[in-house]
């Protein structure tokens, strides 16, 4: 593996996080340690039916902390749904917040918590370090293994008025505790497994190749890929193996702290641009696009992507030329895709030609683009947005 060594300042930053089967349970216990007076529950109707939502709540409320629910969050949530979380917070007089559920209710709670703590629209946190003040105590329990949003620096929003994705980087949306349960990833479906595992796996790819990756990033990016590798078509074919399900919350856990600190590519900036623009599922976007960004990207990372391609299966050959190096990558991803049942184009998504110039425009200027290794144009963006309609793996 490529670990070579820095000569450059690298921070990173992690929440307190606890790992194993009943972790969630605990969230009575984080509470109290915060002095929690009463919890704002952001979470899913899907959770609630489920009853992991509950399994938190009745925690919480054992510990001395009562609750209030919010469970109005869409999948890739909205930037007025945030607000009217803010507004039940401050009208219900809550400290604190619990988030209970995927990537969605956890950006959608850490927004809410800047929000209230800085009397702003979400809107006007775009970007990196655009918030000046933290909000309040955030305690995360994820209950799919692919977002990685319970130890991340980002929360991301749907700008509905301009349909487009932003992103809020910021060490103060990182959750104060992150209870990171493999139990609650045994009610997901096979798809949402092949989905959620996916997009993990493409936040340690990026991570991996990131112009602002380290060795710290890179020693949880590369394990990530392989447990990845090692348990995601077991977790799919086997949704109550409990070994499955641990390896894929690790790593899911693993590429969130590894993409937290260094940050994505262009395969997130573009599935940003069709959640915005079309509301599509973000892990399913990802998916979709990975292959063929890790082909355009491929010589400006050609020994990451390597490293990447043997972890996953590629036979690379060290006098191997650069281009049947990158054929052997890809066809590792496309296996592991095909393996998932992951074989959708875009256009099975219902992506029309005519909308490509619209996602291409609003692609480039997402910030995760800047530590794509490779700086796109517009035009290469609208080039792989087709190849991704198109494709038949």
């Amino acid at each position: 593996m490529t670990h070579e060594a820095t000569t450059e300042l690298r921070k990173f930053v992690a929440p307190e996080f606890v790992f194993g089967p009943g972790a969630a349970r605990l969230a009575g216990r984080y509470a109290r340690n915060l002095r929690v007076k009463k919890a704002l529950v952001v979470t899913g109707p899907n959770l609630i039916r489920l009853g992991w939502a509950g399994q938190v709540i009745d925690s919480l409320r054992e510990a001395g902390a009562p609750t209030t629910i919010f469970a109005d969050v869409s999948p890739n949530p909205r930037d007025y749904e945030v607000m009217a979380g803010a507004e039940v917070y401050r009208r219900e007089g809550c400290d604190a917040i619990v988030a209970v559920g995927g990537g969605s209710p956890m950006d959608c709670a850490k927004a809410i918590g800047i929000v209230c703590a800085n009397n702003r629209h979400v809107l006007e946190f775009e970007g990196v370090d655009n918030v000046e003040k933290p909000g309040p105590p955030l305690i995360c329990v994820p209950t799919t293994s692919g977002t990685g949003a319970e130890v991340s620096q980002f929360a991301i929003i749907n700008d509905t008025k301009r349909k487009v994705k932003i992103a809020i980087v910021s060490k103060t949306v990182i959750p104060d505790a992150a209870l990171v349960d493999p139990l609650p990833t045994m009610t997901m479906d096979q798809e949402l497994t092949a989905h959620t595992g996916l997009d993990a796996l493409t936040h340690a790819i990026e991570a991996y190749v990131s112009n602002a990756h380290s060795p710290v990033t890179d020693l949880f990016a590369i394990r990530a890929v392989e447990l990845v590798r090692d348990h995601l078509v077991a977790a799919i074919r086997g949704p109550d193996d409990p070994d499955a399900r641990s390896g894929m919350m690790f790593a899911s856990l693993y590429a969130g702290l590894a993409f937290s600190n260094a940050i994505l590519g262009a395969v997130h900036a573009m599935a940003h641009s069709l959640g915005g623009f079309l509301d599509l599922p973000h892990g399913q976007c990802n998916a979709i696009l990975l292959d063929h960004v890790v082909g355009y990207n491929y010589a400006s990372a050609p020994d990451r992507y390597a490293d990447i391609g043997r972890v996953l299966g590629a036979r690379i050959e060290p006098d191997m030329p650069q281009d049947e190096q990158k054929d052997a990558v890809i066809a590792s991803l496309r296996r592991l895709k095909k393996e998932a049942g992951v074989n959708q184009t875009l256009s099975d998504l219902g992506v029309r030609p005519n909308e490509l110039s619209e996602l291409s425009a609003k692609a480039i200027n997402d910030p995760c683009m800047i530590t794509n290794p490779r700086q796109p144009t517009v035009e290469d963006i609208r080039s792989l947005y087709e190849a991704a309609c198109r494709f038949q793996g």
